[in-house]
């Protein structure tokens, strides 16, 4: 299949042209600052180069440009730039930041919220959502009541992730954890497993009850689908669990459990897939080093990134039909760690 030619953007106009963005911006919506002069031979450069490269300036844009500030705001949660999570959070902000130059909207991140009850908080004492045309929200676990403040305000904003109803719907581009942890229990019993367990992480985000959902959907019928919590720390209390009920298939919410639950079962003698098959349900929150490539599937996070800063700008604009709700498929990863169950022996 052929690749589709990436979109030419205004920074690639301004480094070609010798230019600054901003100078990019004021050519292509013919005006000038009051405090900025342009020279016609500095704005002949830049048009010779928006002609050579064929560019076109995104509508969305132009609308923007026309009634905003083209502010778009990122709120976490979750601290985004720790050493533990960065790897997570990465992908979805590389989508945004490319989506938000192709319509020519600057990000700003929000980091000075306080935490209160281990949370950040958007409304408190000096809040500067406002600063913002809009906003994008980024967390596993969304406040429900920060949710229906900002609908019962007006407030632009988009979640990153599937949210419910928050004194009315919430505008969200996810990821259909249902649909692919659901297509991941049918593998399984097509290889032949009829004794299966969930392995949570005990949240109550929606993320987690999507997967879960899919879980018990996939399952219907299995001879035994269980559902327990399992951390890394407690993996081989988890594995004599599993043991002890015969499951011959662990279907794991955190991936760094996943692991740990490998080589426990290896430091045993037993092997992964052989006596026990372990899926993993989405990509490492964390860096977790394994040489292993386990079955599961990938969150398409940077897309994610991209298709939530597209709803925003709708939403911002006025362009919006309904409210804009998005659940895009997740990669299936067939790995290593899936396999037809051995016949029954002494595992413990």
């Amino acid at each position: 299949m052929t690749a589709t030619p990436r979109r030419v953007t205004q920074r690639d106009i301004a480094r070609l042209a010798g230019v600054s963005q901003a100078t990019v911006s004021l050519v292509l919506n013919n005006r000038a600052d009051a405090d900025v002069r342009i020279a016609p031979e500095t704005r002949d450069r830049v048009l010779r180069v928006i002609a050579e490269t064929g560019y076109a300036a995104d509508p969305v844009a132009r609308r923007l440009a026309a009634r905003f500030n083209r502010i778009i705001g990122v709120f976490t949660y979750e601290p985004a730039f720790p050493s533990g999570s960065r790897d997570f959070f990465h992908p979805f902000l590389l989508g945004i930041e490319e989506y938000a130059e192709r319509v020519g909207c600057d990000l700003l991140l929000f980091t000075s919220a306080p935490v209160v009850d281990g949370r950040r908080r958007i409304f408190h004492q000096d809040n500067r959502l406002r600063l913002a045309d809009g906003c994008l929200l980024l967390g596993r676990e969304i406040d429900g009541e920060e949710l229906h403040r900002l609908n019962r305000e007006g407030y632009p904003y988009v979640a990153v992730g599937r949210r419910d109803d928050a004194g009315g719907p919430v505008p969200y581009v996810g990821a259909d954890y249902a649909a692919a942890v659901a297509k991941l229990v049918e593998r399984a019993r097509a290889h032949g497993h009829r004794r299966m367990t969930y392995l949570s992480m005990g949240m109550t985000a929606e993320s987690s009850e999507d997967r879960q959902r899919g879980y018990v959907a996939g399952a219907d019928g299995a001879e035994s689908a269980r559902h327990r919590p399992a951390d890394a720390a407690n993996a081989d209390a988890v594995l004599d669990d599993l043991l002890a009920d015969r499951t011959t298939v662990a279907f794991v919410e955190d991936f760094a459990t996943a692991v740990a639950l490998e080589r426990a079962a290896r430091r045993r003698g037993l092997s992964v897939p052989g006596d026990l098959s372990l899926v993993t349900l989405g990509d490492p929150t964390s860096p977790v080093p394994t040489d292993l490539t386990f079955t599961g599937f990938h969150i398409p996070r940077e897309e994610m990134g991209r298709q939530s800063v597209e709803v925003l700008t709708h939403v911002i604009d006025g362009s919006a039909t309904g409210v804009q709700q998005r659940l895009l498929p997740c990669e299936l990863v067939e790995g290593d760690t899936l396999g037809a169950p051995e016949p029954a022996v002494d595992r413990a």
